[in-house]
């Protein structure tokens, strides 16, 4: 230092050096919502057309769920089989290699694959990544309104041929899912009459068109010096060309005009999109993983505006746009940071009372942000929620160790030390010490790396952003700092300046004196607060309302709705359109989801016809919580079957955290460990809604199947062969596709069929036998109608049914206490396990609790290794307990839960708060050794650290005041967190100016007797 404090010029050149590489690095440091980390999830989707949910378990699911479970690492495994399809989703340990699990999980499954049926396609196995959810939905419709028919099936085949193209031309577009789209179908319809007075079958019509559509190799031949190719083709591509083949039949020639009427219609649709009331076609746009989100939103709204205008009779909609969230939640980042930043820089102009003083200062902050975003880029931290949360957290610590070096500087020269002597010896005076600070703050992260889940890894960056900019801030203020102090002051007039910045100092020492005065005249009354805080804080923290985290506020939801009914995607329709004309003024914009969709990632969920998923976004927060009461008051009311669930939106921190966790799940069992009776099921379910009528608890989901059973003995007396019954019963219900017409990026299928699928047509129908006699199907079919779980899921456990609830922590307390008395009762025949929110939040309260004593054990291990003692870091810890205490009541009274954000708060603020105490000890000790009285070392050290504590304390609760404001996700998250450190800085600040004083006399003036 005595040599660097002489050549400010180097290392002003060496600063601007670092500064250029900082900016070059910002450039190029990746933004996003949330760190890019592994989801240790895996699914497994099967797909099997046809087969209920009771077919897919059995010969599907079971199989696969019971060699998916020997995969290594497996932490839970939950199935659900539906009506043609089946998931598995597996969830591993964090940290686990994704990468060699999804080969191990492809690997079981093609082992597997001899056992499933055979018309069964390969499972698709599928990663849990943040990349899975979309940039934005885009939906698209018509203007006029003129949504049906062909001309909405045309509209559907300009978005997959027009617009999914150019927006996957984008360089920063992955792919782009679609669902909404219709297309059309050619259909035959025979006229049976005539077909019947020819001696003719359906089969002829089939194999006339199997005939006429071929399409040969072409022959090559040659003619002299030449060779040609030549091309036979005679497929059939368009409806006229299926009405004008010809049929030879018993030597009349006939067209296939004169025995079918042939239409080309819109195809049956299973599901449907609608946004608000039009009939719409929406796309989900996937980002590339290396692309910049705002590169993605520029490029998109260019592509927007002119299709907008090339197109003025479509509307084109952008809805759920995760790049407006996350640029709208990355600048208020930014805005907390400027602002936490000038809020410090206005307590330093305050107190130093010397503009040149509060700039020199000041400076340490640019200076180690950039420090710190250099180190970001090197190491491969992205500016996100977390890392921009770190670095707001580190603003107020920044300037701390530059208020210590300056303040002792000026103490040093003004006892009568020459200004290269103050400048070397101030800062020698105050490393260890703040570098032991600096150890004691970053020491308390490395415990959360043992969280489980992926919070132990997302708070890495946290952590990281943290511990680079209090590293950074401790070399500008050691090797900085005085540099410019000394090159600054040499050429001013000492004795000036030194009487000139200690003015103004009665103002803030009188009230100190007459506090700490009073304190140790009545020290063994303040004592008792320490003998109190314990119990009543244990006492707190069991009642206190727990949740793994915190709930961010938003203006909008995603509604699930299952009719639990049968029926058809038309009704569905008409019901989600009454539903929401419910909430039409308080709703913004609306993307409903009705019936199966057709997208080919797992990003939405999957439903059946009698279901429908419905995107909302409300006025505001408050009017979103109207709505949410009011359809489910107009669902209960008309449509008392249905259920009815509000899930958060999907986005990154949804994905991450699993927010859409119900605070308890119910499994219910039979005493063999299988599913219960549905009969059992209702009525456990009506009589837990009859005694917590103010929980709102779903009824039993079941849908109705009709089986058709086929009569051997009746087909064998009546000469009707299994393949023309099942050719018939296909045709009733215009399953019987003989080809695909290829056009363009669609495929249009040639169906024979009839008009309409209802059951009645069915059984009314007849079918021709092989002496040509039309038999009623009646007479061969048996039909029986049966009651099942629309749904069935399972688990390490076995089959269950779930029952999930969402409540407060006393409610869920007091429904586990009455489920365990209902299936405990004599003759029962049900058991029950849990799950949930519940269960996972304490469970993760309880490792941060386990994180606080490591840390707290932490702090003890480098204080005692500090002060070459056993006792002084006791005095140093009572500080954590008295502020623990404080911050539990203050979030008990404002109804705030205790989550991992304020758990977190805890670990962080237990080692933010000692660090004036740290530096208030060390002086207490030098006085001592220096020859002072135990009293007056202690009042001379409180004095002498009274300025330097209050700044610095000011400064960091300053640096996250801007956090309380809850305005943007970013804030939301990190509230929790802000207040935990806000209260406990305030309260550590009164406790190391008064109490660590008292507790340091109490134990050594008893020691000295």
């Amino acid at each position: 230092m005595e040599k660097l404090i002489y050549r400010p010029i180097a290392v002003t050149m060496c600063l601007i050096a670092l500064v250029v590489m900082g900016c070059l690095a910002l450039r190029y440091i990746p933004v996003s919502l949330m760190p890019d980390i592994d989801i240790p999830q895996i699914t497994v989707q099967t797909s099997l057309p046809g087969y209920s949910a009771r077919e897919v378990e059995r010969k599907v699911v079971s199989s696969l769920r019971g060699q998916l479970m020997q995969v290594a690492g497996v932490k839970d495994i939950r199935s659900e089989s539906r009506l043609d399809a089946g998931s598995i989703m597996m969830t591993f340990e964090p940290g686990s290699n994704i990468d060699l699990l999804f080969i191990e999980v492809n690997e079981k499954i093609d082992r597997g694959m001899n056992s499933m049926p055979k018309e069964m396609e390969r499972p698709k196995v599928i990663k849990a990544s943040v990349m899975d959810i979309p940039a934005f939905y885009l939906d698209i419709y018509l203007k006029d309104g003129g949504a049906s028919g062909l001309a909405f099936s045309q509209l559907g085949r300009f978005a997959q041929s027009v617009v999914s193209k150019r927006i996957e031309q984008l360089p920063q577009t992955a792919m782009v899912d679609m669902s909404g789209t219709v297309g059309t179908e050619i259909v035959c319809i025979p006229y049976y009459d005539r077909l019947l007075s020819l001696g003719m079958t359906v089969g002829t019509i089939e194999a006339a068109i199997q005939r006429n559509n071929i399409s040969l190799e072409a022959l090559s031949v040659v003619d002299g010096l030449y060779r040609y190719n030549i091309h036979f083709d005679s497929q059939l591509l368009t409806r006229e060309d299926i009405a004008n083949i010809y049929i030879n039949h018993d030597g009349r020639i006939l067209q296939l005009k004169d025995l079918c009427r042939i239409e080309e219609r819109t195809a049956q649709r299973n599901g449907l999109v609608r946004h608000g009331k039009h009939d719409a076609v929406t796309m989900a746009i996937i980002k590339q993983n290396d692309a910049q989100m705002e590169d993605l939103q520029e490029s998109m709204d260019e592509l927007l505006e002119d299709m907008r205008k090339e197109y003025p009779d479509i509307a084109f909609d952008l809805t759920r746009d995760q790049t407006r969230l996350l640029t709208y939640t990355i600048n208020n980042l930014k805005g907390n940071l400027y602002a936490g930043a000038l809020l410090a820089c206005l307590i330093l102009f305050l107190f130093m009372r010397q503009w040149w003083l509060s700039l020199l200062i000041v400076v340490a902050i640019p200076l180690s942000l950039i420090l710190t975003l250099l180190c970001f880029y090197l190491i491969g931290i992205t500016l996100n929620v977390i890392s921009l949360s770190g670095l707001i957290l580190g603003v107020g610590m920044i300037v701390d160790n530059s208020i210590i070096v300056i303040d002792n500087i000026m103490q040093r020269w003004r006892a009568g030390l020459s200004l290269r002597e103050a400048v070397v010896k101030g800062t020698s005076e105050v490393f260890t010490p703040m570098l032991s600070s600096v150890l004691t703050t970053c020491s308390v992260f490395i415990p959360l790396i043992f969280l489980s889940g992926t919070a132990g890894t997302l708070f890495y960056d946290q952590a990281m952003g943290v511990t680079i900019a209090l590293f950074a801030s401790l070399l500008v203020a050691s090797l900085v700092i005085p540099v410019y102090f000394f090159s600054f002051f040499s050429k001013k007039q000492e004795k000036a300046l030194v009487e000139k910045t200690g003015k103004g100092r009665p103002n803030l020492y009188r009230p100190y004196e007459v506090t700490i005065r009073w304190i140790f005249r009545h020290a063994w009354a303040c004592s008792l607060l320490l003998v109190c805080a314990i119990p009543l804080t244990g006492w707190m923290l069991w009642h206190i309302e727990k949740e793994r985290m915190p709930n961010v506020s938003q203006d909008d939801t995603l509604m699930s709705i299952d009719w639990n009914t049968g029926i058809s995607a038309d009704e569905n329709d008409r019901r989600v359109v009454e539903l929401l004309a419910v909430v039409d003024n308080a709703i913004v914009t609306s993307t409903s989801m009705i019936g199966a969709q057709e997208f080919l990632l797992s990003h939405t969920k999957d439903i059946t016809a009698s279901e429908a998923v419905v995107y909302m976004k409300a006025i505001s927060e408050a009017n979103l919580k109207q709505v949410k009461e009011q359809l489910t008051d107009y669902l209960a009311r008309h449509y008392p079957m249905a259920s009815v669930e509000f899930d958060e939106p999907g986005n990154v921190y949804d994905l991450i955290f699993s927010t859409n966790e119900a605070d308890l799940e119910i499994h219910l069992q039979d005493q063999d460990g299988r599913r219960p009776e549905i009969v059992a099921t209702r009525a456990f379910t009506d009589t837990l809604r009859k005694h917590f009528p103010d929980i709102i608890i779903m009824p039993v989901v079941t849908e109705t199947n009709i089986r058709y059973v086929a009569d051997m003995e009746q087909m064998a007396v009546h000469k009707v062969s299994y393949d023309q019954l099942h050719s018939r019963l296909k045709e009733l219900v215009n399953r019987n596709r003989i080809f695909d017409i290829n056009d363009g990026a669609q495929s249009i299928p040639v169906v024979i069929g009839v008009n309409g699928q209802e059951a009645g047509r069915i059984l009314g129908g007849t079918v021709r036998n092989s002496e040509g006699t039309e038999v009623p199907i009646a007479y061969l079919v048996q039909e029986s109608r049966g009651e099942d779980y629309k749904r069935l899921q399972a688990g390490n456990g076995g089959e269950f049914y779930s029952i999930n609830l969402s409540a407060n922590d006393r409610d869920v307390e007091h429904v586990m206490t009455f489920v365990n008395e209902y299936v405990h009762r004599p003759k029962s025949e049900l058991s029950v396990s849990y799950a949930g929110g519940y269960f996972s939040g304490r469970k993760m309260i309880g490792e941060l609790a386990l994180v606080l004593t490591v840390a707290l054990a932490l702090l003890y291990f480098i204080l005692a290794a500090q002060f070459e003692s056993f006792i002084q870091p006791f005095i140093i810890l009572l500080e954590v307990v008295i502020d623990v205490f404080f911050v539990v009541m203050v979030l008990w009274l404002l109804d705030e839960t205790l989550n991992v954000m304020s758990m977190i708060g805890l670990v962080v603020m237990s080692g933010i708060i000692i660090n004036d105490s740290i530096l208030k000890v060390d002086t207490i000790n030098r006085l001592r050794r220096g020859g002072m009285s135990l009293l007056r070392a202690l009042m001379t050290a409180g004095h002498t650290r009274l300025k330097p504590i209050v700044m610095t304390s000011l400064t960091t609760i300053l640096a996250i005041v801007p956090f309380l404001q809850r305005s943007d996700m970013g804030s939301a998250l990190q509230y929790p967190l802000s207040l935990t450190l806000i209260v406990g800085m305030t309260i550590g600040t009164l406790v190391s100016l008064f109490f660590v004083p008292l507790f340091y006399y109490l134990i050594y003036n008893r020691r000295k007797r």
